[in-house]
């Protein structure tokens, strides 16, 4: 579980695909501190599995699932990305709780500068997860914990603030990219919980 406060941003070194999924290589300096073979680690708030590191970097093999689901598989060596350790039970909760599964993409569809170092992010959600979604609520977003700010249709716009922006990959997003978006759980919880009720049909208890 993560908390979606970035602690740094890497850079993928490589992305070998094969014949069932693909393996990624990327370049960390601050996750690596205490991380040991099949740990977790967020990127872009996809929460992957170490199976190889050194002191350059670690390696997460990709399933099709993972390459489907995300934007990792558009990444090539180069790309620079979010990354998280699992949360502590002992640290704060400055986000919100992050499982680190991503729901679907999202496409940018603006950051526009609106003063003082501060932006307004646009995004296109997909359909299927518009449910999932409530003005104030909160949401991740390449692994980044924001809050929804305003909800038009399937557009939702968060402000950015500077340190969000100078320390995260917002700054590298462009018009039409695609972004990684995992809703919150509790939404995702509730609606299920009253879909069932629902089929169920009416309680009769006394």
């Amino acid at each position: 579980m993560f908390t979606g406060i970035v602690e740094e941003t890497g850079a993928v070194l490589e992305l070998a695909r094969s014949s069932a999924g693909a393996r990624m290589v990327v370049a960390a300096r601050e996750v690596l501190a205490d991380l040991s073979t099949g740990g977790s680690i967020a990127v872009n708030g996809c929460c992957l599995t170490a199976v190889d590191f050194d002191e350059r970097g670690f390696s997460a093999d990709l399933s099709p699932e993972t390459l489907d689901r995300t934007n990792l598989g558009a990444l090539e060596a180069g790309s620079i990305v979010n990354l998280e350790r699992p949360l502590l039970p002992t640290s704060r909760l400055s986000g919100h709780f992050v499982l680190g599964h991503v729901d679907g993409t999202g496409e940018v569809l603006g950051l526009d500068a609106v003063g003082d170092g501060n932006w307004w992010l646009s995004v296109r959600a997909p359909e299927d997860l518009l449910k999932f979604l409530v003005y104030k609520g909160s949401i991740a977003i390449d692994g980044i914990s924001l809050t929804i700010a305003s909800l038009d249709a399937d557009v939702l716009g968060c402000a950015i603030i500077p340190h969000t922006y100078e320390v995260t990959t917002l700054r590298s997003l462009r018009v039409g990219t695609s972004v990684n978006l995992e809703c919150d759980m509790l939404a995702k919880h509730v609606h299920r919980l009253l879909a069932a009720g629902s089929a169920d049909g009416p309680s009769t208890g006394a």
